[in-house]
C-alpha cells in the first residue's frame, strides 16, 4: 500500500498522527484521519480543495534544427488528424568540379534513414506514399513577438528559429515520389528517384563550372531547397534522420577500360535551415474548436476528456485555487507531496506515448515561463511513465511537488500560475507522442497527494 495511505506513522520514535489531503480532478475529497493526539500534534476534523483542468495549444512551437525530419498523417482517435512535411535546405559536400571530363549522368536520388529511435506514429500496416517538391521561396528564420508589450515568449523560445506553423512555397509538382509498405524494423534506407531534367541540369552546372554551384551560397539561392509532403491517404508519421543524401549519379570509363559509377553528393549543411512545418484537423472530435485562436477547452466541456500531444503542442492545464490559502496556515509541515496523473493510453499503442513527461509553470496570461525542476536542483524534472502491472490498469505519471509548494507559499510571482502538462523536451518538438489523461466520473484521473502534520 501506498505510504500515502498508512494509518499512522513515527517521527523520532514518538507516535504523530497524519492528515491526507487527496484533491481531484474538479473535484472536492474528504481528508481521511486518524483519531487522537500526540503532544503538541493533533488533527484537523476536514479540510479539501479543487483541481481546475483544461486543455491548452501552446504557440510558437520552434521545429528547425530538431535532428529529426518529420514526415506522414496519422488518424487519432478522439485528437483528430496531424500531419507532418520537412522543409530543408541542401549544399555539395565539396564544391569542387572533380567529375571526370568524359563522365555522363545516370540518376538523381534521395536517400532517407530512419532516426536513431526509428520513430513512427499511427497505422504502418497501410501502404504510405511520400513525394519531394522543389521549394521556390527562401526558408527564413523568425524571432517571434510577444502579443502584448512586455509580456514574455514561451520558455522554449529561446531565439530565431523555423516555427512549426511556418510554411514556405514549393512547386506543386513532385520532383519524385515513393510508394511503400512500412517496416520499420528492419528497412535501413529509403531511396527516392527524382528528376531526370534536374539532374542533367545539376549535373551540367557542375562540368561546366557555373557560378551557381561555385559555392554553396550561391547553389542555395538558385536551388532554395525541398520539401517531402505525405500523401493525403497515408496513415503514419515517419522519422528519418538528418543526415540525408542527395545524390548525382554517373559513369565513366576506367583507365582500364572498365565502367566505374561515382556520385556527386549533397546534405543539409546547415541544421538551422530544417524544419518541420506541422499542421492537425481536429473536427468531429471534442477538441474540434482548439486552436491558437480558441487556446483553451475546459474539460467540464469535454466530458473530463484531456490529453498531451507533442508536435502540435497540445498540453494539460492545471490550476490549485485554494492551495495557497492551504499552505498559508502556520499549524502545518508538509512532508510529501506528489502529484499523480493516469494516463489512459498505454505503451503498446501505435500512437506512442510520451515516456516522460514534464511541468511548465505558466504565468496568468497563460504563457509558460519557467519549468518545475528537479527537487532541491536546477534540472527539468521528469515523470517516467510506469505501467500499471495489470492488463487493463491505467500507467501512472508521478511528479514530486514539495518545491512546487514551498514556492506557492513563500513566492509571490506564483500568485495565479497554473502548471501545463508537456511531453519532455527530448520529443515535444519532434514526435507526435500523444497520451489521453483516464477518466473517472466524467473528470480526469489527476491527484495532488498531501502528506503533512497539523501541529495545536
Amino acid at each position: 500500500m501506498n505510504q500515502f495511505f498508512k494509518r499512522s506513522i513515527n517521527f523520532f520514535t514518538i507516535p504523530i498522527f497524519l492528515l491526507l489531503i487527496v484533491a481531484g480532478c474538479d473535484k472536492d475529497m474528504s481528508v481521511t484521519l486518524d483519531n487522537g493526539t500526540a503532544g503538541n500534534v493533533g488533527v484537523s476534523t476536514l479540510d479539501s480543495f479543487t483541481v481546475n483542468t483544461s486543455t491548452v495549444q501552446l504557440t510558437h512551437m520552434p521545429s528547425a534544427a530538431t535532428g529529426t525530419l518529420l514526415v506522414g498523417k496519422a488518424t487519432v482517435p478522439n485528437a483528430g488528424e496531424v500531419m507532418a512535411s520537412s522543409y530543408f535546405r541542401i549544399g555539395f559536400s565539396n564544391v569542387a568540379n572533380d567529375i571526370p571530363a568524359a563522365a555522363v549522368f545516370d540518376s538523381l536520388n534521395l536517400v532517407l534513414k530512419p532516426n536513431r529511435a526509428r520513430y513512427y506514429f499511427g497505422d504502418t500496416t497501410q501502404i504510405q506514399t511520400i513525394h519531394v517538391h522543389r521549394v521556390t521561396q527562401a526558408l527564413e528564420t523568425k524571432t517571434p513577438t510577444p502579443s502584448f508589450p512586455n509580456q514574455p515568449l514561451p520558455v522554449y523560445v529561446t531565439g530565431a528559429s523555423i516555427f512549426s506553423g511556418q510554411q514556405f512555397n514549393y512547386d506543386n509538382t513532385p520532383l519524385g515520389s515513393l510508394t511503400f509498405r512500412p517496416r520499420v524494423s528492419s528497412v535501413d534506407t529509403l531511396s527516392i528517384k527524382l528528376s531526370q531534367a534536374l539532374g542533367q541540369n545539376l549535373f551540367d552546372l557542375i562540368k561546366s563550372g557555373d557560378v551557381r554551384v561555385s559555392s554553396n551560397e550561391n547553389f542555395q539561392n538558385y536551388f532554395k531547397g525541398m520539401a517531402l509532403v505525405p500523401e493525403a491517404g497515408n496513415s503514419a508519421v515517419f522519422g528519418f534522420t538528418d543526415t540525408l543524401q542527395v545524390k548525382i549519379n554517373y559513369s565513366y570509363l576506367g583507365a582500364d577500360g572498365n565502367k566505374r559509377t561515382a556520385a556527386k553528393e549533397l546534405n543539409i549543411t546547415d541544421r538551422t535551415y530544417q524544419y518541420n512545418h506541422i499542421s492537425y484537423d481536429r473536427a468531429g472530435t471534442a477538441f474540434e474548436s482548439l486552436s491558437t485562436t480558441t487556446p483553451e477547452i475546459k474539460t467540464t466541456a469535454t466530458a473530463g476528456l484531456t490529453y498531451v500531444q507533442s508536435g502540435t503542442g497540445v498540453v494539460a492545464k492545471l490550476s490549485f485555487p485554494s492551495l495557497k490559502e492551504f499552505l498559508q496556515d502556520e499549524n502545518i509541515a508538509i512532508n510529501k507531496a506528489e502529484l499523480v496523473i493516469e494516463s489512459a493510453s498505454n505503451m503498446n499503442s501505435v500512437y506512442g506515448i510520451p515516456g516522460s513527461l514534464m511541468l511548465f509553470v505558466a504565468n496568468p496570461e497563460g504563457i509558460p515561463t519557467s519549468f518545475l525542476t528537479t527537487p532541491y536542483g536546477t534540472g527539468v524534472q521528469q515523470a517516467a511513465y510506469v505501467p500499471s502491472g495489470q492488463v487493463t490498469g491505467n500507467g501512472t505519471y508521478t511528479f514530486n511537488m514539495i518545491v512546487y509548494l514551498k514556492n506557492v507559499k513563500s513566492t509571490s510571482v506564483y500568485d495565479n500560475t497554473s502548471l501545463y502538462v508537456a511531453d519532455v523536451s527530448s520529443g515535444l518538438f519532434n514526435t507526435f507522442n500523444t497520451a489521453f489523461f483516464a477518466t473517472e466520473n466524467g473528470k480526469p484521473k489527476i491527484k495532488l497527494n498531501i502528506l503533512y502534520t497539523k501541529f495545536k
